[in-house]
């Protein structure tokens, strides 16, 4: 499960130190199912409904006048230009494989652009992401540097009366939240492809995301937190009444550093329920996901008395498997098949020997040979070729 304690503790924002104000029970949708395929089918069909639609010129690349030759010519059937007196007249025209032709497939604006997601697979991968929030291998695994918080989820109270930057600046120092602001600042270049003509020259990484539930009391109708937060590169506020699954898991993967404030982390129990299988107040309908395994030990499940008792003892003894082998590669198998290959084979092995002492003793004879003899018979080579050297009926000579 991803919860793993019953409390967690709240730190008093505007102390000079890491002061432990209280404590508040954990939420029970931190002990939802982490559904990570619901979690990216859903977050890819919610991005998709912030398109806006676009599509190419309906006479673009058909603006020209140009017809078929035919057959005949040993040349293509695409349409070409008409006319004469220039290098385009005789042309193709209006294929996509063409030079000044159209597109394959125009796009149209009535393209299906927007996507419908179901109330509650909406609000089951929400309730997904913010279990996430809570599961620090996930955290950590996302990019966040979070080595120096004191846990996670990071709770704060009093968080709703800091309007500045520099206070919020030194809170996020004083918890050990700069280090992921840092990553951020030094995360951010220059994107790589067009969109730095679309108004989109950089990009950067995603830091904390403040939630909180503040009503609007600051500078135009918003919550002071906001205004505290909103200058601080990767850092993103929301209110809990409005979490948003594009903000919770960017790209579509969970695990992103959540900083609550006490109020708003005091609401999670009404808006997702107090406990799994257990119906929200604020969300008509909706029924916090239970975990299929109440355990997720599944060691601790299999060694356990219960499970161990069912189980049929171990059989005794050792389970004898034929043993195949290839009589041609294996000599005892072929022995048993054919007893007289042993003696074939012993018979191919003294052959082989004796042909092999033959071939020695010529050589030693050839080695060992005196010099009186190999002068002997190189004199009788030059004797016998100088006979027939002499010969005249060897070269034909006339009478």
């Amino acid at each position: 499960m991803a919860a793993a304690r019953p409390l967690v503790n709240v730190y008093n924002a505007l102390s000079d130190d890491t002061e432990v104000s209280g404590s508040v029970e954990l939420p029970g949708v931190f002990s939802a199912p982490i559904r990570r395929d619901l979690v990216h089918l859903v977050h890819k069909n919610m991005a998709k409904n912030s398109r806006q639609a676009y599509a190419v010129n309906k006479d673009a690349g058909m603006q020209h006048s140009a017809i078929s030759w035919g057959t005949g010519r040993a040349v293509a059937r695409i349409p070409r230009v008409a006319s004469s007196g220039t290098h385009r007249s005789g042309q193709a025209a209006f294929g996509n494989m063409c030079r000044k032709g159209r597109m394959f497939g125009p796009t149209k604006t009535w393209r299906k652009w927007h996507r419908k997601i179901n109330v509650n697979m909406r609000r089951f991968a929400t309730a997904s992401a913010v279990a996430a929030t809570g599961v620090t291998p996930l955290v950590m695994a996302r990019g966040h540097r979070i080595e120096s918080l004191n846990e996670v989820p990071l709770v704060l109270d009093n968080l709703d009366g800091v309007s500045k930057v520099k206070e919020a600046l030194a809170i996020l120092a004083r918890f050990g939240a700069d280090e992921d602001v840092e990553r951020v600042k030094d995360s951010k270049a220059k994107r790589a492809t067009k969109g730095k003509m679309r108004n989109r020259m950089f990009r950067q990484r995603r830091g904390p995301l403040v939630i909180h539930a503040q009503g609007k009391d600051g500078d135009k109708g918003r919550p002071l937190v906001e205004l505290a937060f909103r200058n601080i590169p990767g850092v993103e506020v929301a209110h809990v009444d409005r979490l948003n699954l594009l903000q919770l898991a960017p790209g579509g993967h969970m695990g992103r550093f959540c900083i609550w404030t006490k109020d708003a982390f005091e609401r999670l129990p009404a808006l997702f329920g107090a406990a799994p299988g257990a119906e929200a107040e604020l969300k008509s309908g909706f029924v916090l996901p239970r975990s299929v395994m109440a355990n997720a030990d599944l060691a601790r499940l299999l060694n356990s008395s219960e499970i161990q008792a069912a189980l049929n003892p171990k059989k005794a003894g050792q389970r004898k498997v034929p043993r195949k082998s290839n009589p041609l590669r294996n000599r005892g198998q072929m022995a048993r098949l054919n007893p007289y290959s042993v003696h074939q084979r012993r018979q191919e092995i003294l052959d082989a020997e004796a042909k092999a002492a033959g071939r020695a003793r010529v050589l030693h004879k050839k080695r060992t040979e005196s010099d009186e003899k190999i002068k002997a018979r190189r004199v009788a080579s030059r004797n016998f070729f100088k006979s027939m050297v002499s010969d005249d009926w060897t070269f034909g000579a006339s009478a």
